[in-house]
């Protein structure tokens, strides 16, 4: 044989075994989804025994914590979603020690058998039918059909059956099935030679021989097939639920606010200052019964189809849960809501305040010299006596109705007076300043949140905008909307205005510069208050200054101003360049001493000048040069600031930049307060030096220390600090340019008429949803405090967490600089859900007869009873029918039985049952035409019971069927399990 032969040998068995090979990867739709099950269960650690853990306690399933998560997975391009569901618990056994048994029964077929937690409250329906804290559901992707082909649903249990025999899984795993409303499970648990198969049955209507207990019995014995005799017994649990729906005799107590009577004083009426509270109809729809039956065996109880021994009065557990009624209408909501909407408005503001008003401030507006020389005109000295401070807010709001008709504004004459009146009632006649002054004291006394305003930056609770963001929000809602919110607002800033002109200070802001910690509005507003004060200031003294004199404005007539202004371009821009300007004007007294005082401005001896504006000597101390005493000079207060100006100070002082030109240049801009008090303080101390400043201004920039002179005796010597010696410091430079002036001529470091004209044109520039946007942190302030209020009459430590949760996040969201609306939507459902808890309170007080004044064991009873329907799903009630609680319940369920054959208006005329007549015992053989109760509206059976299957020698494993049979429903949800060790 040849090379080229077994070559060719070779190929030919190598061809023939690559034809011979049989691919085992290749794997089916169905295959795959198996092991994509499997995996996802490994992955979640769910396979093995997990008996170690302990049995759930007593109500564990409604206040425990359930633990879920989801992962999608796919029957070829069919989505379904894998959950798992698991109570979680502490494991009652450390890690090596008493470890579950190899053949002990899965954990599910434990639960089967408990009863601590049967008829949980609130829990998953799986849950609730079968009493299971741990199991898996696999169901269809929402956007994917339901299973409804039996095939399909036979697939999917052949699918988890094989999944959980290779993974070694003993949690339940169930396949929903049909349509999702109908909530079918079916599933499968698997445990060392044991399987229980989960089964469920849904019809629309119940059939009459399964209606009671004697036929579900038949039914729950015929499926386990148990061939035991005697058949071991079952146990019973019983649950039938009453609903209560009619409340006609108890209606809600709250009356609905009185739109036509501006200061109503009813419950619910509308009155500024005071923010409505409460709900317009009844907060609670239904209140639901649940009787039970617990641990009954079959002959101890009889339900059939012709008697039966369940009567709720004789049921030993009574519980009661209340149904809310659906977004109910509430007042303090409704308000939030509305405000909140207007923040969102976009309107222009021709379509705001109307054509004709535009119109009107157009022609205003179109003579501006003739508006420009009011100001520069002296004012004219009208007696303060004859100013009434009552005819403010008439005479603003004739300005603004001088060219429209009445019938045209959006707010009537009567709610317009009682706003201004209420945001400024120094206005009133009727109430002195000292009333006034006492109302606003009472308010800060009541208020125990005074610092509340600054953590969500909006405003005191006895300001003016406080007062204002209440107005804006009841006229927004109940008095026109947004053309009403925009009159007011202009009505407002006309007011404003008006007293600014006149002297009279804004009422309901605290003096002082602007509070940075409030917002922006109330930062505005403060400020126009400074220019006032300012402005009565420099009157005052104005006049008091010149009586016998002549008051006029001058400029620096004299040649000292010259040769002041030839040395400065000689050496440059100097300090001067940063105060007063030869086109500057200022105020002063024009007298003698007024202009020997300027002219001696200029001369290096400033000790021979009158000293002026002193205050008073400071720590006797004396100046360096002389013997004088060092006097504290009168100095100009320095400017104040909103948030908004500090901002763009910033920017300025920023875009100079870092060079060395940039950083003189911005130092002396910050130093215009410095320069002022150096000319302040040369005019009281003639003859002073730079070290006698320092020694007032900067005590620390002075150091002193003791050194022996010549004679050899302790002398004190002083000298500035080194930061002072500093070539071309800056206190240095301004000395030597500061001139001798008093502070009452110098130019004004705070310009406050036109502040005042920049603060006013600010307000006027408002649009309502600008006005109802800086106003929302005090809105919010004012709905807290309202819910505090409440809350404290009603006791609900719920609410009071809620609240206090409430705070911290408005806090978080109104000091941010850029507003979250979405957020801010969240928090004000959050105070109307708080709202709505309140007013449930107040509804369930009212059904119940608890009161505050009676103070007696049935009463603290009720009031705790009340307080838990609140805070839990479910409530016991204590002593069942028999109880305080029981016998009021009883009591409603037999007025509503009174009810039934009467309409609604004979029915309000009948009287309530009293307490006599419930516990009035009924001779024997009497019976009533109508009974207490009416039909349960739900009934739930569980039947329980522990024997073997599928033969008598078999393992006795647990056996379980719930019931459900409604007036539109029948369900039965059951668990069965089988020894499958030999079948």
């Amino acid at each position: 044989m040849t090379l080229g032969d077994v070559r060719m040998a070779a190929d030919t068995d190598a061809e023939s075994e690559v034809f011979e090979i049989t691919d085992f990867t290749t794997a089916s739709e169905w295959e795959r989804f198996v092991s994509k099950v499997e995996e996802v269960l490994r992955d979640w650690k769910l396979t093995g025994n997990s008996a170690d853990r302990r049995p759930p306690l007593k109500g564990e399933y409604t206040s425990g914590t359930w633990e879920e998560r989801t992962q999608e997975i796919f029957f070829a391009d069919f989505e379904f979603l894998i959950t798992h569901y698991l109570l979680k618990q502490e494991s009652v056994t450390e890690e090596g020690e008493n470890e579950p048994k190899e053949d002990a029964l899965p954990l599910v077929m434990q639960d089967l058998l408990c009863m601590n937690n049967d008829f949980p409250p609130r829990a998953h329906c799986l849950v609730r039918w079968y009493g299971i804290r741990e199991f898996v559901v696999i169901s269809p992707g929402t956007k994917c059909e339901a299973i409804i082909s039996e095939s399909k649903c036979s697939i999917l249990l052949s699918s988890i059956s094989i999944s959980l025999a290779n993974s070694g899984c003993q949690v339940p795993i169930f396949v929903q099935i049909q349509q999702k409303w109908r909530r079918m499970y079916v599933g499968e648990c698997q445990g060392p030679g044991v399987r229980t198969d989960f089964e469920m049955v849904q019809v629309r209507k119940v059939p009459s021989q399964y209606s009671h207990l004697s036929g579900l019995l038949d039914i729950f014995k015929s499926k386990i097939g148990s061939t035991l005799f005697p058949v071991p017994p079952v146990n019973i649990d019983i649950r039938f639920t009453y609903i209560l729906q009619d409340w006609q005799q108890y209606s809600w107590p709250q009356q609905p606010p009185d739109f036509d009577s501006l200061l109503g004083g009813e419950v619910g009426g509308i009155e500024f200052g005071k923010l409505p509270f409460g709900a317009c109809e009844e907060p609670i729809s239904e209140l639901h019964l649940s009787t039970t039956w617990s641990r009954l065996t079959e002959g101890i109880v009889v339900d059939n189809d012709v008697y039966s021994d369940l009567d709720p009065l004789q049921a030993p557990h009574w519980s009661v849960r209340v149904r809310a009624a659906e977004n109910p209408q509430c007042l303090l909501g409704d308000l939030l809501t509305e405000f909140f909407r207007l923040c969102s408005t976009k309107e222009p503001v021709d379509e705001v305040y109307g054509r004709g008003l535009a119109e009107e401030e157009g022609k205003d507006n179109s003579d501006i010299t003739s508006a420009l020389s009011k100001l520069t005109e002296p004012a004219a000295a009208v007696p303060i006596t004859k100013l009434s401070v009552s005819s403010m807010v008439h005479t603003a709001r004739k300005h603004i109705r001088r060219h429209r008709r009445t019938d045209e504004s959006p707010l009537s004459n009567e709610v317009l007076n009682s706003v201004l009146l209420y945001l400024f009632p120094d206005a009133a006649v009727e109430k002195s300043s000292d009333s006034i002054k006492k109302e606003v004291v009472n308010e800060q006394e009541k208020n125990t949140d005074s610092n509340l305003y600054i953590q969500m930056k909006s405003a005191p609770t006895d300001s003016l905008t406080h007062r204002l963001a209440l107005c804006i929000c009841l006229v927004n809602c109940n008095y026109g909307g947004l053309r009403a919110v925009a009159h007011l607002w202009q009505e407002l800033v006309l007011e404003l205005r008006y007293r600014w002109e006149n002297n009279y200070n804004v009422y309901g802001l605290s003096a002082g510069p602007p509070d940075l910690r409030c917002c922006i509005l109330h930062q505005k507003l403060q400020m126009l208050n400074c220019c006032i004060e300012r402005k009565k200031t420099r009157d005052e003294a104005s006049k008091e200054g010149g009586k016998g004199k002549e008051h006029s404005s001058l400029r620096v007539p004299n040649s000292t101003a010259a040769s002041n202004s030839a040395r400065e371009m000689s050496q440059g821009k100097s300090w001067d360049s940063w105060s007063d300007s030869e086109e500057e004007f200022f105020e002063c007294l024009s007298d003698q001493g007024e202009t020997d005082s300027s002219q001696s401005e200029g001369r290096k001896d400033c000790s021979k000048s009158k000293a002026e504006g002193r205050r008073h000597a400071f720590n006797n101390m004396t100046l360096l040069n002389s013997t004088e005493p060092l006097y504290v000079p009168v100095t100009q207060e320095p400017a104040p600031m909103t948030e908004d100006l500090l901002e763009e100070q910033s920017e300025v002082l920023a875009k100079l930049g870092s060079s060395a030109e940039g950083s003189v240049l911005r130092a002396r801009m910050q130093s215009a307060c410095l320069l002022s008090d150096m000319e302040s303080f040369k005019a009281a101390n003639p003859g002073c030096v730079l070290e006698d400043f320092v020694r007032w201004y900067s005590p620390r920039d002075y150091v002193e220390e003791v050194v022996v002179d010549e004679k050899g005796n302790k002398v004190l010597k002083g000298e500035l600090s080194a930061r002072m010696k500093i070539p071309g410091n800056m206190w240095v430079e301004a000395w030597d340019t500061a001139r001798v002036t008093p502070a009452r001529r110098q130019r004004r470091l705070f310009d406050d008429t036109k502040e005042a004209e920049k603060v006013l044109h600010y307000l006027a520039m408002q649009k309502p949803a600008d006005l109802a946007h800086h106003l929302l942190p005090c809105m919010l302030h004012a709905a807290i405090l309202k819910l505090k209020e409440e809350e404290t009459t009603e006791n609900i430590s719920s609410v009071r967490k809620s609240i206090q949760q409430a705070t911290s996040q408005a806090s978080k969201l109104l000091q941010s600089p850029n507003d979250d609306y979405k957020k801010l939507e969240e928090l004000i459902n959050q105070l109307i859900a708080m709202e709505m808890v309140i007013t449930r309170a107040r509804s369930l007080k009212a059904k119940f007869g608890v009161t505050e004044d009676e103070k007696n064991e049935d009463s603290n009873e009720l009031q705790k009873f009340v307080s838990s329907l609140l805070e839990e799903p479910e409530v016991l009630v204590m002593g069942a029918g028999q109880g305080p609680a029981g016998s009021v319940i009883h009591r409603l369920f037999i007025n509503a039985q009174r009810l039934g054959d009467f309409t609604s208006d004979e029915a309000a005329l009948l009287a309530p049952v009293d307490d006599e007549l419930v516990f009035d015992k009924r001779p024997s053989g009497a019976v009533s035409k109508v009974p207490d109760f009416p039909p349960p509206a739900g009934r739930e059976l569980l039947l329980r019971t522990c024997v073997p299957r599928p033969a008598p020698y078999s393992k006795a494993l647990p056996q379980r069927l719930f019931c459900v049979l409604m007036k539109d429903e029948f369900r039965l949800a059951g668990a069965f399990s089988s020894d499958i060790s030999f079948f």
